[in-house]
């Protein structure tokens, strides 16, 4: 190797390095986390009776044996069963508090005195969320596809049907 060419090479090696190895100051700005949506309270209230119809239980046993205690399905839950409730003769409630906000979400609700009606005893009345009664239906998954509702819940809590 020529004298000359060894000098630059020999000059130029340590700004390489440097400028690849950064020069040891922790002023950079890390890379934002991945930021979730926040996470909303929901309250269901499903306005229905408590008891079984000796009626509607003896007319579609298998159904209302099938459904049991009444029961929301929700969507961010994969349409888990989760029982509700029943806090007085014609009210059921249930709570969430890891609702993501700004997505929209469906809920069957399972009602063993539905049974007159759907014949997997999903109920579509009388469903409200944060106080807010549930009107759009949708199909949500189940034995086939099952009547539901959807709504969206904005971060502050309040919902849109």
């Amino acid at each position: 190797m020529r004298p000359r060419a060894r000098f630059w090479i020999t000059a130029a090696l340590p700004v390489v390095v440097a400028t690849a190895c950064g020069d040891g100051s922790t002023d950079a700005t890390p890379p934002d986390p991945v930021t979730r949506p926040p996470r909303v309270t929901v309250e269901f209230v499903y306005r229905a009776s408590t008891s079984i119809d000796p009626v509607v239980a003896e007319r579609t046993p298998s159904c209302v044996n099938g459904v049991g205690r009444t029961h929301i399905h929700p969507s961010w839950h994969q349409f888990a069963r989760f029982d509700m409730s029943a806090t007085g003769p014609d009210r059921w409630e249930i709570s969430f508090s890891d609702v993501p906000a700004n997505a929209e979400y469906r809920i069957r609700i399972s009602d063993p005195n539905a049974c007159a009606e759907d014949p997997n005893g999903a109920s579509t009345r009388n469903v409200f969320a944060n106080g807010v009664l549930l009107t759009r239906i949708v199909g949500t998954p189940g034995n086939g596809t099952e009547p539901g509702l959807a709504f969206r819940v904005a971060p502050d809590g309040q919902i849109l049907p």
